[in-house]
Protein backbone atom coordinates (compact mmCIF):
# COMPACT_ATOMS: atom_id res chain seq x y z
CA UNK A 1 0.00 0.00 0.00
CA UNK A 2 2.89 2.31 0.83
CA UNK A 3 4.39 1.76 -2.61
CA UNK A 4 1.11 2.69 -4.31
CA UNK A 5 0.89 5.85 -2.20
CA UNK A 6 4.43 6.85 -3.21
CA UNK A 7 3.56 6.19 -6.85
CA UNK A 8 0.49 8.39 -6.56
CA UNK A 9 2.59 11.14 -4.95
CA UNK A 10 5.12 10.95 -7.78
CA UNK A 11 2.46 11.05 -10.52
CA UNK A 12 0.63 13.87 -8.73
CA UNK A 13 3.86 15.78 -8.28
CA UNK A 14 4.70 15.38 -11.97
CA UNK A 15 1.22 16.63 -12.88
CA UNK A 16 1.58 19.70 -10.67
CA UNK A 17 5.06 20.34 -12.11
CA UNK A 18 3.73 20.28 -15.69
CA UNK A 19 0.65 22.31 -14.81
CA UNK A 20 2.63 24.91 -12.90
CA UNK A 21 5.10 25.25 -15.77
CA UNK A 22 2.20 25.77 -18.19
CA UNK A 23 0.48 28.39 -15.99
CA UNK A 24 3.76 30.24 -15.46
CA UNK A 25 4.45 30.22 -19.22
CA UNK A 26 0.95 31.62 -19.93
CA UNK A 27 1.53 34.42 -17.46
CA UNK A 28 4.92 35.23 -18.95
CA UNK A 29 3.49 35.30 -22.48
CA UNK A 30 0.66 37.62 -21.55
CA UNK A 31 3.03 39.82 -19.58
CA UNK A 32 5.26 40.10 -22.65
CA UNK A 33 2.14 41.18 -24.59
CA UNK A 34 2.54 42.67 -28.05
CA UNK A 35 6.33 42.68 -27.71
CA UNK A 36 6.29 39.00 -28.66
CA UNK A 37 5.17 39.69 -32.21
CA UNK A 38 7.97 42.19 -32.79
CA UNK A 39 10.55 39.46 -32.15
CA UNK A 40 9.96 38.25 -35.70
CA UNK A 41 11.46 41.48 -37.01
CA UNK A 42 14.80 40.68 -35.40
CA UNK A 43 15.00 37.31 -37.09
CA UNK A 44 15.76 38.92 -40.41
CA UNK A 45 19.00 40.45 -39.20
CA UNK A 46 21.42 37.57 -38.61
CA UNK A 47 21.80 34.10 -37.12
CA UNK A 48 23.19 35.42 -33.84
CA UNK A 49 20.07 37.51 -33.34
CA UNK A 50 18.01 34.41 -34.13
CA UNK A 51 19.83 32.54 -31.34
CA UNK A 52 19.08 35.33 -28.86
CA UNK A 53 15.41 35.44 -29.91
CA UNK A 54 15.13 31.65 -29.74
CA UNK A 55 16.60 31.61 -26.24
CA UNK A 56 14.33 34.46 -25.12
CA UNK A 57 11.12 32.95 -26.51
CA UNK A 58 11.94 29.54 -25.02
CA UNK A 59 12.59 31.11 -21.63
CA UNK A 60 9.13 32.69 -21.87
CA UNK A 61 7.18 29.65 -23.10
CA UNK A 62 9.29 27.28 -20.94
CA UNK A 63 9.61 24.70 -23.68
CA UNK A 64 12.13 24.20 -26.48
CA UNK A 65 9.64 21.83 -28.12
CA UNK A 66 6.98 24.56 -28.22
CA UNK A 67 9.48 27.02 -29.71
CA UNK A 68 10.59 24.54 -32.36
CA UNK A 69 6.98 23.70 -33.21
CA UNK A 70 6.38 27.44 -33.68
CA UNK A 71 9.45 27.61 -35.91
CA UNK A 72 8.02 24.78 -38.04
CA UNK A 73 4.81 26.81 -38.25
CA UNK A 74 6.69 29.98 -39.24
CA UNK A 75 8.57 28.16 -41.98
CA UNK A 76 5.39 26.47 -43.19
CA UNK A 77 3.65 29.85 -43.27
CA UNK A 78 6.47 31.47 -45.18
CA UNK A 79 7.25 33.86 -42.30
CA UNK A 80 10.77 32.51 -41.82
CA UNK A 81 13.47 30.99 -44.01
CA UNK A 82 15.35 27.81 -43.12
CA UNK A 83 18.54 29.83 -42.60
CA UNK A 84 16.73 32.02 -40.06
CA UNK A 85 15.19 28.94 -38.44
CA UNK A 86 18.63 27.47 -37.70
CA UNK A 87 19.51 30.32 -35.34
CA UNK A 88 16.20 30.14 -33.48
CA UNK A 89 16.50 26.36 -33.04
CA UNK A 90 19.99 26.76 -31.60
CA UNK A 91 18.76 29.45 -29.23
CA UNK A 92 15.81 27.31 -28.12
CA UNK A 93 18.19 24.69 -26.74
CA UNK A 94 19.91 27.34 -24.63
CA UNK A 95 16.64 28.85 -23.42
CA UNK A 96 15.31 25.52 -22.18
CA UNK A 97 18.13 25.29 -19.62
CA UNK A 98 16.30 27.93 -17.56
CA UNK A 99 13.84 25.29 -16.37
CA UNK A 100 16.67 23.07 -15.13
CA UNK A 101 18.09 25.95 -13.10
CA UNK A 102 14.67 26.60 -11.57
CA UNK A 103 14.42 22.95 -10.55
CA UNK A 104 17.88 23.00 -8.96
CA UNK A 105 17.06 26.05 -6.81
CA UNK A 106 16.21 23.77 -3.88
CA UNK A 107 19.90 22.98 -3.51
CA UNK A 108 21.00 26.60 -3.39
CA UNK A 109 20.03 26.96 0.26
CA UNK A 110 17.16 26.47 2.70
CA UNK A 111 15.40 29.64 1.58
CA UNK A 112 15.06 28.22 -1.95
CA UNK A 113 13.57 24.88 -0.95
CA UNK A 114 10.07 24.38 -2.42
CA UNK A 115 8.42 23.72 0.92
CA UNK A 116 9.80 27.04 2.22
CA UNK A 117 8.49 29.60 -0.29
CA UNK A 118 6.18 27.79 -2.76
CA UNK A 119 3.03 28.03 -0.58
CA UNK A 120 3.70 31.74 -0.07
CA UNK A 121 3.96 32.30 -3.83
CA UNK A 122 0.70 30.44 -4.42
CA UNK A 123 -1.01 32.48 -1.70
CA UNK A 124 0.26 35.81 -3.05
CA UNK A 125 -0.65 34.81 -6.61
CA UNK A 126 -4.19 33.78 -5.62
CA UNK A 127 -4.69 36.97 -3.60
CA UNK A 128 -3.55 39.18 -6.50
CA UNK A 129 -5.73 37.30 -8.99
CA UNK A 130 -8.88 37.51 -6.87
CA UNK A 131 -8.61 41.10 -5.65
CA UNK A 132 -6.81 42.97 -8.43
CA UNK A 133 -8.61 44.35 -11.49
CA UNK A 134 -5.47 45.37 -13.39
CA UNK A 135 -4.54 43.07 -16.22
CA UNK A 136 -0.77 43.29 -15.63
CA UNK A 137 -1.21 42.36 -11.96
CA UNK A 138 -3.31 39.33 -12.95
CA UNK A 139 -0.54 38.26 -15.34
CA UNK A 140 1.99 38.50 -12.50
CA UNK A 141 -0.35 36.47 -10.29
CA UNK A 142 -0.36 33.67 -12.89
CA UNK A 143 3.45 33.69 -12.97
CA UNK A 144 3.68 33.48 -9.17
CA UNK A 145 0.99 30.79 -8.86
CA UNK A 146 2.52 28.68 -11.64
CA UNK A 147 5.97 29.07 -10.07
CA UNK A 148 4.64 27.95 -6.69
CA UNK A 149 2.67 24.96 -8.05
CA UNK A 150 5.75 23.89 -10.04
CA UNK A 151 7.83 23.71 -6.89
CA UNK A 152 5.12 22.00 -4.86
CA UNK A 153 5.06 19.35 -7.59
CA UNK A 154 8.83 18.95 -7.34
CA UNK A 155 8.52 18.57 -3.56
CA UNK A 156 5.91 15.82 -4.03
CA UNK A 157 8.15 13.97 -6.50
CA UNK A 158 11.16 14.28 -4.22
CA UNK A 159 9.23 13.01 -1.17
CA UNK A 160 8.01 9.99 -3.15
CA UNK A 161 11.61 9.04 -4.04
CA UNK A 162 13.15 9.58 -0.60
CA UNK A 163 12.09 6.20 0.94
CA UNK A 164 13.84 4.39 -1.92
CA UNK A 165 17.11 6.32 -2.04
CA UNK A 166 19.00 3.38 -0.49
CA UNK A 167 17.28 0.79 -2.66
CA UNK A 168 19.83 -1.19 -4.71
CA UNK A 169 17.56 -1.10 -7.79
CA UNK A 170 18.32 2.59 -8.33
CA UNK A 171 22.09 2.34 -7.94
CA UNK A 172 22.23 -0.73 -10.16
CA UNK A 173 20.01 0.80 -12.83
CA UNK A 174 22.03 4.01 -13.06
CA UNK A 175 25.31 2.05 -12.96
CA UNK A 176 24.21 0.13 -16.05
CA UNK A 177 22.99 3.28 -17.80
CA UNK A 178 26.26 5.03 -16.98
CA UNK A 179 28.45 2.24 -18.28
CA UNK A 180 26.48 1.97 -21.53
CA UNK A 181 26.26 5.39 -23.27
CA UNK A 182 23.90 4.15 -25.99
CA UNK A 183 21.48 2.71 -23.43
CA UNK A 184 21.63 5.92 -21.38
CA UNK A 185 20.93 8.11 -24.44
CA UNK A 186 18.06 5.84 -25.51
CA UNK A 187 16.53 6.03 -22.02
CA UNK A 188 16.56 9.83 -22.04
CA UNK A 189 15.24 9.86 -25.61
CA UNK A 190 12.33 7.51 -24.94
CA UNK A 191 11.24 9.17 -21.66
CA UNK A 192 11.29 12.62 -23.25
CA UNK A 193 9.48 11.43 -26.36
CA UNK A 194 6.74 9.80 -24.26
CA UNK A 195 6.01 12.79 -22.00
CA UNK A 196 6.66 15.31 -24.84
CA UNK A 197 8.74 17.62 -22.65
CA UNK A 198 12.50 17.74 -22.14
CA UNK A 199 11.97 20.17 -19.26
CA UNK A 200 9.81 17.61 -17.46
CA UNK A 201 12.21 14.72 -18.12
CA UNK A 202 15.19 16.77 -16.95
CA UNK A 203 13.14 17.75 -13.88
CA UNK A 204 12.50 14.06 -13.10
CA UNK A 205 16.21 13.29 -13.47
CA UNK A 206 17.10 16.21 -11.21
CA UNK A 207 14.60 15.05 -8.60
CA UNK A 208 16.26 11.63 -8.57
CA UNK A 209 19.67 13.29 -8.39
CA UNK A 210 18.61 15.44 -5.45
CA UNK A 211 17.93 12.20 -3.57
CA UNK A 212 21.43 10.90 -4.24
CA UNK A 213 20.60 8.00 -6.56
CA UNK A 214 22.11 9.26 -9.85
CA UNK A 215 25.78 9.08 -10.86
CA UNK A 216 27.57 11.46 -13.22
CA UNK A 217 27.99 9.11 -16.18
CA UNK A 218 24.32 8.10 -16.31
CA UNK A 219 23.17 11.70 -15.83
CA UNK A 220 25.30 12.93 -18.74
CA UNK A 221 24.14 10.31 -21.24
CA UNK A 222 20.48 10.51 -20.19
CA UNK A 223 20.59 14.31 -20.55
CA UNK A 224 22.06 13.97 -24.05
CA UNK A 225 19.25 11.56 -24.91
CA UNK A 226 16.69 14.03 -23.55
CA UNK A 227 18.00 16.63 -25.97
CA UNK A 228 17.35 14.24 -28.87
CA UNK A 229 13.95 13.16 -27.51
CA UNK A 230 12.68 16.72 -27.47
CA UNK A 231 12.90 16.72 -31.29
CA UNK A 232 10.06 14.20 -31.53
CA UNK A 233 7.39 16.85 -30.87
CA UNK A 234 8.55 19.03 -33.76
CA UNK A 235 8.92 16.01 -36.06
CA UNK A 236 5.34 14.95 -35.33
CA UNK A 237 4.17 18.52 -35.85
CA UNK A 238 5.81 18.68 -39.27
CA UNK A 239 3.96 15.66 -40.67
CA UNK A 240 1.18 17.79 -42.12
CA UNK A 241 3.44 20.64 -43.21
CA UNK A 242 5.20 21.41 -46.46
CA UNK A 243 8.66 20.06 -47.22
CA UNK A 244 10.44 23.22 -46.11
CA UNK A 245 8.80 22.96 -42.68
CA UNK A 246 9.77 19.27 -42.51
CA UNK A 247 13.35 20.32 -43.15
CA UNK A 248 13.17 22.75 -40.21
CA UNK A 249 12.17 19.86 -37.93
CA UNK A 250 14.98 17.72 -39.37
CA UNK A 251 17.48 20.54 -38.72
CA UNK A 252 16.41 20.49 -35.06
CA UNK A 253 17.01 16.72 -34.95
CA UNK A 254 20.38 17.00 -36.72
CA UNK A 255 21.53 19.77 -34.40
CA UNK A 256 20.74 17.84 -31.23
CA UNK A 257 21.79 14.40 -32.55
CA UNK A 258 25.19 15.60 -33.84
CA UNK A 259 25.79 17.40 -30.55
CA UNK A 260 24.81 14.32 -28.53
CA UNK A 261 27.10 12.03 -30.56
CA UNK A 262 30.13 14.36 -30.44
CA UNK A 263 29.82 15.28 -26.77
CA UNK A 264 28.71 11.78 -25.81
CA UNK A 265 31.90 10.34 -27.33
CA UNK A 266 33.98 12.99 -25.57
CA UNK A 267 32.35 12.37 -22.18
CA UNK A 268 32.67 8.58 -22.60
CA UNK A 269 36.43 9.04 -23.12
CA UNK A 270 36.71 11.31 -20.07
CA UNK A 271 34.71 8.89 -17.88
CA UNK A 272 36.91 5.99 -19.08
CA UNK A 273 39.95 7.87 -17.81
CA UNK A 274 38.31 8.94 -14.54
CA UNK A 275 35.99 6.14 -13.39
CA UNK A 276 35.77 7.60 -9.88
CA UNK A 277 34.14 10.77 -11.14
CA UNK A 278 31.88 8.77 -13.43
CA UNK A 279 30.58 6.70 -10.50
CA UNK A 280 30.24 9.62 -8.10
CA UNK A 281 26.85 11.08 -7.20
CA UNK A 282 25.59 14.12 -9.07
CA UNK A 283 23.16 16.65 -7.66
CA UNK A 284 20.52 18.68 -9.49
CA UNK A 285 22.82 21.72 -9.75
CA UNK A 286 25.45 19.56 -11.45
CA UNK A 287 22.86 18.44 -14.03
CA UNK A 288 21.88 22.09 -14.62
CA UNK A 289 25.53 23.02 -15.15
CA UNK A 290 26.14 20.19 -17.64
CA UNK A 291 22.83 20.84 -19.43
CA UNK A 292 23.73 24.51 -19.88
CA UNK A 293 27.38 23.96 -20.81
CA UNK A 294 26.46 21.28 -23.34
CA UNK A 295 23.86 23.43 -25.12
CA UNK A 296 26.09 26.51 -25.21
CA UNK A 297 29.11 24.57 -26.48
CA UNK A 298 26.98 22.66 -28.99
CA UNK A 299 25.63 25.96 -30.33
CA UNK A 300 29.13 27.42 -30.56
CA UNK A 301 30.39 24.22 -32.24
CA UNK A 302 27.65 24.04 -34.91
CA UNK A 303 27.12 27.81 -35.37
CA UNK A 304 29.54 28.05 -38.35
CA UNK A 305 27.84 25.07 -40.02
CA UNK A 306 24.29 26.48 -40.14
CA UNK A 307 24.18 26.55 -43.96
CA UNK A 308 25.53 23.00 -44.09
CA UNK A 309 22.70 21.85 -41.78
CA UNK A 310 20.22 23.42 -44.20
CA UNK A 311 21.83 21.60 -47.16
CA UNK A 312 21.88 18.29 -45.26
CA UNK A 313 18.18 18.65 -44.40
CA UNK A 314 17.51 19.14 -48.11
CA UNK A 315 19.28 15.86 -48.85
CA UNK A 316 17.33 13.97 -46.17
CA UNK A 317 13.97 15.52 -47.12
CA UNK A 318 14.02 15.46 -50.91
CA UNK A 319 11.59 17.47 -52.96
CA UNK A 320 9.64 14.96 -55.02
CA UNK A 321 6.72 17.27 -55.56
CA UNK A 322 6.11 18.28 -59.16
CA UNK A 323 5.68 21.97 -59.64
CA UNK A 324 2.50 22.43 -61.55
CA UNK A 325 1.94 25.63 -63.43
CA UNK A 326 -1.49 26.99 -62.69
CA UNK A 327 -3.44 28.99 -65.16
CA UNK A 328 -2.62 32.65 -65.04
CA UNK A 329 -6.22 33.55 -64.43
CA UNK A 330 -6.37 31.49 -61.24
CA UNK A 331 -2.89 31.85 -59.74
CA UNK A 332 -3.76 34.94 -57.66
CA UNK A 333 -7.07 33.70 -56.28
CA UNK A 334 -5.90 30.62 -54.44
CA UNK A 335 -7.59 29.94 -51.11
CA UNK A 336 -4.40 28.76 -49.43
CA UNK A 337 -3.85 30.61 -46.15
CA UNK A 338 -0.13 30.08 -45.36
CA UNK A 339 -0.07 32.34 -42.28
CA UNK A 340 -2.84 30.38 -40.53
CA UNK A 341 -0.79 27.53 -39.13
CA UNK A 342 -2.17 25.62 -36.14
CA UNK A 343 1.38 25.28 -34.79
CA UNK A 344 1.48 29.02 -34.17
CA UNK A 345 -1.31 28.63 -31.61
CA UNK A 346 1.39 27.47 -29.19
CA UNK A 347 2.01 31.17 -28.79
CA UNK A 348 -1.19 33.23 -29.31
CA UNK A 349 0.86 36.43 -29.86
CA UNK A 350 2.55 34.94 -32.90
CA UNK A 351 -0.69 33.35 -34.10
CA UNK A 352 -2.38 36.75 -33.91
CA UNK A 353 0.38 38.30 -36.00
CA UNK A 354 -0.12 35.59 -38.61
CA UNK A 355 -3.87 36.23 -38.58
CA UNK A 356 -3.32 39.97 -39.17
CA UNK A 357 -1.11 39.16 -42.16
CA UNK A 358 -3.79 36.88 -43.58
CA UNK A 359 -6.53 39.48 -43.07
CA UNK A 360 -4.36 41.95 -44.99
CA UNK A 361 -4.00 39.34 -47.73
CA UNK A 362 -7.78 38.90 -47.76
CA UNK A 363 -8.12 42.66 -48.16
CA UNK A 364 -5.75 42.55 -51.13
CA UNK A 365 -7.89 39.84 -52.71
CA UNK A 366 -10.95 42.05 -52.19
CA UNK A 367 -9.11 44.77 -54.12
CA UNK A 368 -8.53 42.27 -56.92
CA UNK A 369 -12.24 41.47 -56.84
CA UNK A 370 -13.11 45.16 -57.11
CA UNK A 371 -10.80 45.75 -60.06
CA UNK A 372 -12.13 42.65 -61.84
CA UNK A 373 -15.80 43.58 -61.34
CA UNK A 374 -15.23 47.21 -62.35
CA UNK A 375 -13.33 46.05 -65.43
CA UNK A 376 -16.24 43.75 -66.34
CA UNK A 377 -18.53 46.81 -66.39
CA UNK A 378 -15.98 48.85 -68.29
CA UNK A 379 -15.25 46.27 -71.01
CA UNK A 380 -18.44 44.22 -71.14
CA UNK A 381 -16.24 41.10 -71.09
CA UNK A 382 -17.95 37.90 -69.87
CA UNK A 383 -14.58 36.37 -68.90
CA UNK A 384 -14.07 39.17 -66.38
CA UNK A 385 -17.53 38.48 -65.00
CA UNK A 386 -16.73 34.77 -64.59
CA UNK A 387 -13.46 35.63 -62.91
CA UNK A 388 -15.27 37.90 -60.46
CA UNK A 389 -17.67 35.05 -59.59
CA UNK A 390 -14.70 32.73 -59.00
CA UNK A 391 -13.10 35.22 -56.64
CA UNK A 392 -16.36 35.48 -54.70
CA UNK A 393 -16.33 31.72 -54.10
CA UNK A 394 -12.76 31.95 -52.84
CA UNK A 395 -13.61 34.88 -50.55
CA UNK A 396 -16.46 32.93 -48.95
CA UNK A 397 -14.10 30.07 -48.13
CA UNK A 398 -11.52 32.61 -46.95
CA UNK A 399 -14.00 34.08 -44.47
CA UNK A 400 -14.89 30.63 -43.10
CA UNK A 401 -11.26 29.64 -42.48
CA UNK A 402 -10.39 33.02 -40.97
CA UNK A 403 -13.31 32.85 -38.54
CA UNK A 404 -12.35 29.35 -37.42
CA UNK A 405 -8.71 30.34 -36.84
CA UNK A 406 -9.59 33.52 -34.96
CA UNK A 407 -11.92 31.47 -32.76
CA UNK A 408 -8.96 29.22 -31.89
CA UNK A 409 -6.78 32.24 -31.06
CA UNK A 410 -9.47 33.68 -28.78
CA UNK A 411 -9.25 30.52 -26.64
CA UNK A 412 -5.57 31.18 -25.88
CA UNK A 413 -3.85 33.36 -23.29
CA UNK A 414 -4.25 36.93 -24.51
CA UNK A 415 -3.99 40.41 -23.08
CA UNK A 416 -7.06 42.65 -23.13
CA UNK A 417 -5.59 44.60 -26.06
CA UNK A 418 -4.94 41.40 -27.99
CA UNK A 419 -8.52 40.25 -27.36
CA UNK A 420 -9.71 43.58 -28.74
CA UNK A 421 -7.61 43.03 -31.87
CA UNK A 422 -9.01 39.50 -32.29
CA UNK A 423 -12.58 40.83 -32.04
CA UNK A 424 -11.78 43.61 -34.51
CA UNK A 425 -10.31 41.08 -36.92
CA UNK A 426 -13.58 39.15 -36.77
CA UNK A 427 -15.43 42.33 -37.76
CA UNK A 428 -12.80 43.23 -40.37
CA UNK A 429 -13.11 39.84 -42.05
CA UNK A 430 -16.88 40.31 -42.16
CA UNK A 431 -16.50 43.79 -43.71
CA UNK A 432 -14.05 42.52 -46.32
CA UNK A 433 -16.41 39.69 -47.23
CA UNK A 434 -19.24 42.22 -47.57
CA UNK A 435 -17.03 44.26 -49.92
CA UNK A 436 -16.64 41.10 -51.96
CA UNK A 437 -20.43 40.58 -51.93
CA UNK A 438 -20.95 44.06 -53.37
CA UNK A 439 -18.35 43.29 -56.05
CA UNK A 440 -20.30 40.13 -56.86
CA UNK A 441 -23.46 42.24 -57.17
CA UNK A 442 -21.69 44.58 -59.57
CA UNK A 443 -20.47 41.59 -61.62
CA UNK A 444 -24.05 40.27 -61.81
CA UNK A 445 -25.24 43.67 -63.03
CA UNK A 446 -22.45 43.68 -65.63
CA UNK A 447 -23.53 40.21 -66.82
CA UNK A 448 -27.15 41.35 -67.23
CA UNK A 449 -26.00 44.40 -69.21
CA UNK A 450 -23.96 42.10 -71.49
CA UNK A 451 -26.96 39.81 -71.99
CA UNK A 452 -29.22 42.76 -72.82
CA UNK A 453 -26.65 44.46 -75.01
CA UNK A 454 -26.54 47.61 -72.88
CA UNK A 455 -23.67 49.98 -72.06
CA UNK A 456 -23.29 53.29 -70.22
CA UNK A 457 -23.17 56.65 -71.94
CA UNK A 458 -19.86 58.49 -72.06
CA UNK A 459 -20.93 60.84 -69.24
CA UNK A 460 -22.12 57.96 -67.07
CA UNK A 461 -18.90 56.03 -67.68
CA UNK A 462 -16.86 59.10 -66.79
CA UNK A 463 -18.67 59.33 -63.44
CA UNK A 464 -18.27 55.56 -62.94
CA UNK A 465 -14.51 55.84 -63.45
CA UNK A 466 -14.22 58.70 -60.94
CA UNK A 467 -16.12 56.99 -58.11
CA UNK A 468 -14.53 53.56 -58.63
CA UNK A 469 -11.03 55.09 -58.58
CA UNK A 470 -11.82 56.81 -55.26
CA UNK A 471 -13.29 53.60 -53.86
CA UNK A 472 -10.23 51.56 -54.78
CA UNK A 473 -8.03 54.19 -53.08
CA UNK A 474 -10.24 53.97 -50.00
CA UNK A 475 -9.98 50.17 -49.68
CA UNK A 476 -6.23 50.26 -50.35
CA UNK A 477 -5.75 52.77 -47.54
CA UNK A 478 -7.98 50.69 -45.22
CA UNK A 479 -5.88 47.58 -45.87
CA UNK A 480 -2.68 49.56 -45.22
CA UNK A 481 -4.19 50.94 -42.01
CA UNK A 482 -4.87 47.37 -40.82
CA UNK A 483 -1.36 46.27 -41.78
CA UNK A 484 0.63 49.21 -40.39
CA UNK A 485 -1.74 50.59 -37.70
CA UNK A 486 -0.86 54.10 -38.94
CA UNK A 487 -3.43 56.79 -38.24
CA UNK A 488 -2.50 58.63 -41.45
CA UNK A 489 -4.25 55.91 -43.47
CA UNK A 490 -7.24 56.08 -41.13
CA UNK A 491 -7.61 59.79 -41.82
CA UNK A 492 -7.18 59.19 -45.55
CA UNK A 493 -10.09 56.74 -45.63
CA UNK A 494 -12.33 59.09 -43.64
CA UNK A 495 -11.55 61.92 -46.07
CA UNK A 496 -12.19 59.75 -49.13
CA UNK A 497 -15.46 58.51 -47.64
CA UNK A 498 -16.76 62.09 -47.50
CA UNK A 499 -15.66 62.67 -51.11
CA UNK A 500 -17.42 59.49 -52.28
CA UNK A 501 -20.67 60.44 -50.50
CA UNK A 502 -20.64 63.86 -52.18
CA UNK A 503 -19.70 62.37 -55.57
CA UNK A 504 -22.44 59.73 -55.38
CA UNK A 505 -25.05 62.43 -54.74
CA UNK A 506 -23.72 64.50 -57.65
CA UNK A 507 -23.75 61.49 -60.00
CA UNK A 508 -27.34 60.64 -59.06
CA UNK A 509 -28.40 64.24 -59.74
CA UNK A 510 -26.59 64.27 -63.09
CA UNK A 511 -28.25 60.98 -64.00
CA UNK A 512 -31.72 62.35 -63.32
CA UNK A 513 -30.87 65.37 -65.47
CA UNK A 514 -29.80 63.07 -68.33
CA UNK A 515 -33.06 61.18 -68.05
CA UNK A 516 -34.98 64.45 -68.23
CA UNK A 517 -33.07 65.41 -71.38
CA UNK A 518 -33.62 61.92 -72.90
CA UNK A 519 -29.84 61.43 -73.01
CA UNK A 520 -30.10 58.17 -71.10
CA UNK A 521 -32.57 55.27 -71.14
CA UNK A 522 -34.41 54.14 -68.05
CA UNK A 523 -33.08 50.59 -68.48
CA UNK A 524 -29.45 51.73 -68.37
CA UNK A 525 -30.29 54.12 -65.52
CA UNK A 526 -31.44 51.30 -63.25
CA UNK A 527 -28.12 49.49 -63.66
CA UNK A 528 -26.19 52.72 -63.08
CA UNK A 529 -27.99 53.57 -59.84
CA UNK A 530 -27.66 50.02 -58.50
CA UNK A 531 -23.93 50.12 -59.17
CA UNK A 532 -23.57 53.49 -57.44
CA UNK A 533 -25.33 52.08 -54.39
CA UNK A 534 -23.00 49.04 -54.24
CA UNK A 535 -19.89 51.17 -54.74
CA UNK A 536 -20.89 53.54 -51.94
CA UNK A 537 -21.48 50.57 -49.62
CA UNK A 538 -17.95 49.33 -50.37
CA UNK A 539 -16.65 52.69 -49.19
CA UNK A 540 -18.71 52.38 -45.99
CA UNK A 541 -17.11 49.02 -45.19
CA UNK A 542 -13.63 50.48 -45.75
CA UNK A 543 -14.57 53.19 -43.26
CA UNK A 544 -15.64 50.50 -40.78
CA UNK A 545 -12.25 48.78 -41.06
CA UNK A 546 -10.25 51.89 -40.20
CA UNK A 547 -12.65 52.55 -37.34
CA UNK A 548 -11.50 49.32 -35.68
CA UNK A 549 -7.86 50.32 -36.14
CA UNK A 550 -8.57 53.73 -34.60
CA UNK A 551 -10.23 52.12 -31.56
CA UNK A 552 -7.19 49.90 -31.01
CA UNK A 553 -4.91 52.93 -31.13
CA UNK A 554 -6.94 54.61 -28.39
CA UNK A 555 -6.77 51.54 -26.16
Amino acid sequence: MEHIEMLFRFVGGLGMFLYGMNVMADGLQKSAGNRMKHLLEFLTKNRLMGILVGAGVTAIVQSSSATTVMVVGFVNAGLMTLVQAVGVIMGANIGTTITAWLVSMSEWGAVFKPEFFAPLLIGIGAFLFLFSKKEKIKDISEILTGFGVLFVGLSFMSDSITPYREAPVFSEAFRILGSNPILGILTGLVVTAVIQSSSASVGILQTLAANGVVNWSSAVFITLGQNIGTCVTALLSSLGANRTAKRAAVIHLLFNAIGAVVFGAGMFLIFSLDRTWAASEVNSVGISVFHTVFNILNTAFLYPFGNQLVKLSGILVKDHEKKEEEAEELEDISCELPHLDMRLLESPSFALEGAVKEVVRMGEMALLHMETAFDAVRTGNQKRVDRAFKIEETMNEYEKQMAEYLAQISKGSLTEHQRLVVNDLFYTVSDIERISDHCDNIAELAEKMIQEGLSFSDMAMEGFEKITALTIDSVKAAVLARETERMAYVQQVIQIEDEIDDLEEDLRTEHIDRLARNECSAARGVFFLDMLSNIERISDHANNIVGYVADEGEE
